[in-house]
């Protein structure tokens, strides 16, 4: 066991940045992640903490109401969460925030006085981009397609692809890529580092000791921990089984292609091959009897009615 917990897991997301006592630790990884647009000195937890609409989807939600620098009241949402629909999940948590704010009537006087509303996705495990490694911070608004002008401010979502982060310990430079280097490397560290020698630094690694946990805490985060693993495993698993599905679907796309000399063929067996990976993938985990339907789905990447129909075919041999 390491002196730290990991801050990934569900437990420790919620003791260190899920409790009132602790909130300046979350305004100061908001403000990292604004760069110096906004200034947050103050929050509120609406709701100190629910999971996503579904309870098999292993998320943890803060919605908060945040004051700024310049007096002024915005609303922010922030995630640990998984990449089932993730873009439409984070659309329609955005828009409760927003819809959430109209009068029950006389919306003409209310004059649709809306407060900026922001969404942080903390992505544990996968990436935005498919795969892509060339970025870590995805700062998302509404925009123009044709000229990339802002067309609204307020509305803004924040993407952080953790397994993107690599840089080491002589590459912190921002606030930010300290945040991302404790999130990333906190149980891995046996104390706090020089370099991170500042209050509020030194406030979390004394929070997220593990010989500081009772022993009901202590279960607690053993069982997140070793969700995270199984969460971890199974989504490396089927990210190698894509991969395959790919080069298979490769292969055989490109002696299709020469066959008949078509782009078509090769894409076509590129998309059959990755299919198939998924497919494989879903039943073996149909298989094992340790996951609902739901979060086969969620791990695989595929709509719950690809697993139901694999679920039937199974049930039918």
């Amino acid at each position: 066991m390491t002196k730290y917990i990991d801050p990934l897991t569900d437990f420790s997301f919620k003791r260190l940045f899920g409790t009132e006592p602790n909130k300046d630790i979350l305004i100061s990884f908001i403000n990292s992640i604004f760069r110096g647009r906004k200034t947050v000195i103050d929050l509120v937890y609406n709701k100190n903490e629910y999971t996503g609409d579904t309870e098999n989807v292993g998320s943890v939600i803060f919605d908060l109401t945040c004051t700024g620098d310049d007096g002024s009241q915005f609303l922010i949402e922030v995630q640990r969460t998984d990449q089932s629909n993730l873009k439409k999940r984070m659309l329609y948590y955005s828009s409760k925030l927003i819809a959430d704010q109209a009068p029950k009537g006389r919306r003409s006087e209310w004059g649709y006085q809306i407060s900026e509303v922001y969404v942080i996705a903390l992505l544990d495990g996968f990436t935005l981009t498919d795969g892509k490694r060339d970025r870590y911070l995805h700062d998302v608004c509404l925009c123009n397609r044709e000229t990339g002008e802002v067309f609204y401010e307020e509305l803004g979502f924040f993407y952080l692809e953790l397994v993107n982060f690599v840089k080491d310990e002589a590459e912190l430079v921002s606030d930010l890529d300290k945040w991302l280097y404790v999130l990333t490397n906190m149980s891995k560290l046996d104390k706090l580092p020089v370099y991170l020698r500042k209050p509020i630094f030194e406030k979390l690694f004394d929070i997220a000791e593990y010989s500081k946990l009772n022993k009901e805490e202590r279960t607690m985060y053993d069982v997140s921990l070793k969700r995270r693993w199984d969460e971890y495993s199974v989504k490396e698993t089927i990210r190698q089984k894509i991969e395959e599905g790919r080069e298979r679907g490769r292969a055989e796309g490109r002696a299709e292609g020469r066959v008949e000399g078509r782009v078509e063929g090769r894409e076509q067996g590129r998309t059959e091959g990755i299919e198939k990976g998924k497919a494989e993938i879903v039943r073996n985990l149909i298989l094992s009897n340790r996951f609902t339907d739901e979060e086969i789905a969620a791990f695989a990447s595929v709509e719950i009615d690809f697993v139901r129909k694999i679920h039937e075919l199974e049930k039918e041999k």
